[in-house]
């Protein structure tokens, strides 16, 4: 078996290890606060900033790399990916390389200038409104937003609630049945959902932002809550087919969550880094805490889940760079990488002889930030199923 990466990713993992270091480290500072009450911590760089090191990014040929060439992105391959968000996730700065959720992969041409294009180079906002308010997860059989034809347009009613980052312009990618389809006994809830694409400026439609975070509470979000008012959108709003939503954007999943788990071992990295600097350096009773055992326990159980996540993630973007299905592996690079991320959160804690939630270090925004990418317990249960229907089919486990 060959686990040598190519010299092409390799030099690939270079620029972006020395851009993570030159231009993003120095400016976390900035974003965890200086000041005593941390009242000017920040969630995001400014659009000036972000800007400026986007093209930086450009000039380097990286800029939207988890894009096809063909939708115009870098096209870069899935390991490629991998290591590109590993070093990208070694800091607090929140800065992607042009991140795009893969359901808009599926815009026709004319959706791709209006819509795919302005998120792909951040002159536009994408708020994902699949979840409801008050439910924890996505519950597709009951969905209350209603949907209705009427004239040739369709009528959305009803409230979303979206995670995404809030911004100046900006559209909706709206979930939802039609009331034709409601009530009608399926054996798969997700047949019959469509999704609409809905501008800013559509009648009916309200958006009311959660307030920014600061403080120690900086880089928390608050949901965006999305309210539709007898909102009309015509056809051309579709996004793929009708009552077919849950195929957008499917065949680029299973790539999602490798490269998601990749972003764990990224963070997970960080804070190795952080508690071996720790242990060494920190004293108690005249001696430094490396040589206790329980310390020596954390940072071997931290090393070990690290490198175990970061070798399933490589074969399985190698995998699916062979073309080889990944269905299975897929889920349980996101089912560990997830479970790993606590882990070493906890252990973390432990060296730090308390929960590493001391407003201002960047311990504390690394450990918030891996409880955020950690998924919840549906999406957990859900790589759990896929796993085991693989099993089930009879396949060699």
């Amino acid at each position: 078996m060959d686990f040598e990466i190519s010299e092409d990713l390799k030099m690939v993992q270079s620029l972006v290890r020395d851009f993570v270091t030159n231009q993003l480290k120095p400016l976390e500072r900035s974003i965890l606060g200086q000041a005593a009450d941390l009242s000017d911590a920040k969630m995001y760089l400014s659009q000036e900033k972000e800007h400026e090191l986007m093209e930086m990014v450009k000039e380097i040929g990286l800029w939207g790399v988890g894009m096809p060439e063909e939708l115009g992105g870098a096209g870069l391959s899935i390991l490629g990916n991998c290591l590109v968000e590993e070093e990208l996730a070694q800091t607090t700065v929140p800065f992607d390389f042009g991140d795009v959720t893969p359901i808009l992969f599926e815009c026709n041409e004319q959706q791709k200038q209006k819509y795919l294009l302005p998120v792909l180079h951040k002159q536009k906002n994408a708020y994902m409104a699949l979840m409801e308010p008050g439910k924890e997860a996505p519950e597709i059989d009951r969905m209350e937003i209603r949907v209705e034809k009427s004239n040739g347009y369709y009528i959305l009613n009803g409230a979303k609630v979206s995670f995404s980052r809030t911004g100046e312009d900006y559209f909706a990618a709206v979930f939802g049945k039609l009331a034709q389809d409601k009530g009608i006994p399926e054996k798969d809830p997700r047949k019959g959902v469509t999704c609409f694409l809905v501008d800013k400026d559509t009648p009916g439609f309200a958006v009311t932002a959660g307030r920014e975070k600061t403080g120690w509470e900086a880089g928390m979000r608050e949901p965006i809550h999305l309210t539709f008012n007898n909102c009309k959108v015509p056809p051309e709003s579709m996004l793929g087919e009708e009552g077919k939503a849950f195929h957008l954007g499917k065949k680029w999943l299973p790539a999602r969550r490798i490269i998601r788990g990749a972003r764990c071992v990224g963070a997970a990295q960080r804070i190795l880094e952080e508690s071996t600097i720790q242990a060494q350096t920190w004293t108690s009773f005249g001696q430094d805490i490396s040589g206790r055992p329980g310390i020596q326990a954390a940072l071997g159980d931290i090393a070990t889940n690290i490198h175990a996540a970061r070798l399933m993630v490589y074969e399985a973007a190698w995998k699916a760079d062979q073309g080889q299905p990944i269905q299975r592996e897929a889920a349980m690079v996101k089912l560990f990488a997830t479970q790993m991320i606590h882990l070493v959160a906890d252990n973390a804690a432990h060296i730090f002889n308390a929960p590493p939630y001391v407003a201002g270090l960047p311990m504390e925004r690394f450990c918030r930030n891996a409880l955020a990418m950690s998924s919840t317990n549906f999406a957990l249960q859900l790589q759990r199923n896929i796993i085991a229907r693989d099993i089930l089919k009879g396949l060699k486990v």
